[in-house]
């Protein structure tokens, strides 16, 4: 009944179709980025840099415990143990790094980026380059244009791509083994941000082009996670939604902020379900995330490529709607892909496993301006 329940479309007042307990896509959001704001009590904004140097002491003083541990045991045996666990530890340095690189780690530049340098020079990842890189990502998360992060190549790519590539990138464990032989954290760099993107347990996530995407519906396209135990241990990244949102508050205050926003447990006054059914709530971990692992085959199984956008304005040039809801039905029955709208405001569907004979030719849409691209989307987050 209640899977039932989820899958019945209903019209809102609005007069949009809504997919059961999944927000419709193709629909603004109903409320703006500044209510969001306001649910969020103002401690959470508070940048404590003795707290947050505190948990660079804890990592630190981790790191040196398994490597003293390492060299004192120093056995065919520990040594793996120790690459996992150090491992872990290192992507928990790199949060920390994230952190410095966001602001969040305090309100003093000149100390985020001494720490920031320091802690990912550590694990050899290039603080100001990623830095800058990261910010990209922020600005333009779920633009199926301009993003940087996990974004379904286009499908002229795809279709032209051989058997062997194929395979090394979309056939597990192959994609996540190509950096680990470089830096062994990041294995788990690629799982979580992977994740946070893609994967979603019941519905394709929502991609956006255009006109159509703003700051606002491009962070509401990531996924929260629960990574059990290593919630604590990689400072709460798991709580991606609202870091995406407002990447200024700090970690530790991350998981109050989504409490109170989406109102799961906090019943005070403050505690309003601003976001709704566009909040994904994650499902339960145990103490280990193994249940992660279905929904990392699922997608990387699947979600391959984006349509092409000669596939786009074909559709834009439509004025029956419900013949682009009938195409949006055939599109949903490919057996996966990622949602992507323009434009005219209509879900389109990207492939997954589809042969060359679906592919269409035709010329590409060029990119908006990058200049004036970056100058909007950094009007739209200076102003949430």
């Amino acid at each position: 009944m209640e899977k039932e329940r989820k899958l019945k479309n209903e019209v809102n007042a609005n007069g949009v179709v809504e997919k059961g307990d999944f927000f419709d896509p193709a629909a603004p959001p109903p409320f703006k980025i500044g209510e969001i704001r306001a649910a969020i009590p103002k401690h959470c904004w508070v940048k404590n840099p003795w707290r947050s140097l505190s948990y660079v002491l804890r990592d630190l003083l981790v790191v040196l415990a398994l490597l003293a541990a390492a060299t004192h045991f120093n056995t065919w045996f520990f040594w793996p143990l120790y690459w996992v666990a150090q491992g872990t530890m290192f992507w928990a340095i790199f949060v920390l790094g994230h952190d410095c690189g966001h602001g969040s780690f305090s309100e003093s530049p000149l100390l985020n980026s001494f720490v920031g340098h320091i802690l990912h020079s550590s694990i050899l990842v290039p603080y100001n380059g990623w830095r800058i890189s990261h910010r990209t990502h922020h600005q333009n998360h779920g633009n199926v244009e301009h993003d940087e992060s996990w974004v379904p190549m286009p499908e002229k790519i795809y279709s032209k791509l051989d058997s062997s590539t194929r395979i090394l990138r979309f056939s597990l464990p192959l994609p996540m083994l190509a950096y680990p032989a470089y830096l062994i954290f990041v294995m788990w760099l690629d799982f979580v941000t992977y994740l946070h993107h893609h994967g979603d347990d019941e519905h394709k996530l929502p991609w956006y082009r255009g006109k159509e995407w703003n700051y606002l519906r491009g962070g509401l396209t990531t996924v929260d996670r629960d990574y059990g135990i290593f919630n604590n241990i990689h400072h709460d990244i798991g709580t991606h939604v609202i870091h995406h949102l407002f990447p200024q508050i700090p970690h530790y205050h991350l998981v109050e902020a989504c409490l109170i926003v989406v109102a799961l447990a906090l019943q005070t006054k403050a505690a309003k379900p601003v976001l709704g059914k566009y909040y994904r709530e994650p499902n339960k971990s145990g103490p280990i995330p193994v249940h992660l692992i279905k929904n990392l085959v699922k997608s990387i199984g699947e979600d391959h490529f984006q349509q092409n956008a000669d596939q786009i304005r074909v559709l834009e040039q439509q004025q029956n709607a419900d013949r682009i809801r009938v195409l949006e039905q055939q599109n949903s029955d490919w057996g996966g892909g990622t949602w992507h709208l323009d434009a005219n405001q209509w879900p389109l569907t990207c492939s997954s496993r589809r042969d060359d004979a679906h592919s269409r030719s035709s010329s590409n849409r060029g990119p908006a301006n990058s200049q004036q691209h970056r100058a909007a989307v950094s009007t739209q987050a200076d102003a949430s």
